[in-house]
């Protein structure tokens, strides 16, 4: 069994199986292997940056990391790494690191010719979605303390002009002449019945009750012409010439069909 310590570190390098040159130049507290084991699983797991790409495209067989140095003052840990990377270079390997190396963040900053690069990389490159039980989140929920700190962080971030589609509607909107399918909607409205909706056994407080009933104090009931005639006359057979929606309605076969059937 591995054992990791917090005494020494180590130095190493990854290189091809029968290549001196070396690659990648790292540094670990645990054991060489155990990073390097980490390495492929991240490069298997589609992390993007020169290294993981050309890893990507090795036998894993034909890829070794040697130690090149131990360190048992981790105060000299990042310094030693920095080292090797400066000395590898001068001496002509073309490393995939990223940075000058050290302990803690170096701040990189990628130049547009890296960005671009990158870019031709990972053009085609099909997305590595996990679904299920194969997702490490599985089975998995956020605290609400998380939620809550998230919501505050995002709250307006895409409100008004900061929302990338503002001002866009009809054709200029990406989602324009898109639509849901019949089991996007059901899976939808199946997840929001019952204790899936939101307001699921709630109730309006009084307060609430009290301010919803003073709104529409002196509204007419029911709040549109259309309603109204649907309740006073057509729910009682009732026909006024006077009557726009009794006109319309008798104008229409349908529903003139329906109401001789009636009678």
């Amino acid at each position: 069994m591995e054992t990791t310590t917090t005494e020494a570190g180590y130095i190493y390098g990854v290189r091809l199986q029968g290549e001196r040159e070396y690659r990648y130049v790292g540094m670990t507290t645990k054991t060489v292997a155990r990073r390097f084991a980490q390495h492929l699983k991240c490069a298997r797991d589609g992390r993007k940056t020169p290294f993981y790409d050309w890893l990507r495209k090795q036998d894993q067989q034909g890829v070794r990391a040697d130690e090149l140095q131990e360190v048992w003052d981790l105060t000299d840990l990042g310094q030693s790494e920095i080292d090797w990377i400066a000395y590898l270079k001068r001496d002509g390997h073309r490393l995939l690191n990223l940075s000058k190396g050290g302990l803690g963040p170096t701040g990189v900053l990628w130049t547009a010719e890296q960005r671009e690069a990158a870019r031709l990389r990972s053009t085609g490159r099909k997305g590595l979605s996990r679904f299920g039980e194969a997702n490490p989140f599985y089975g998995r929920s956020h605290t609400p303390e998380q939620r809550l700190k998230w919501a505050e962080e995002r709250a307006g971030q895409y409100a008004g002009p900061e929302n990338p589609n503002f001002g866009r509607f009809g054709a200029e909107h990406p989602r324009f002449g898109s639509s849901m399918t019949p089991e996007a909607r059901k899976a939808l409205s199946d997840a929001r019945t019952g204790a899936g909706n939101p307001n699921f056994g709630k109730k309006a407080s009084e307060e609430t009750r009290a301010k919803m009933s003073a709104v529409r104090a002196g509204r007419p009931m029911p709040s549109s012409r259309r309603s109204a005639h649907t309740r006073y006359h057509s729910n009682k057979g009732v026909e006024k010439a006077d009557c726009r929606y009794c006109v319309e309605d008798s104008a229409n076969p349908r529903l003139s069909s329906e109401s001789e059937s009636e009678s």
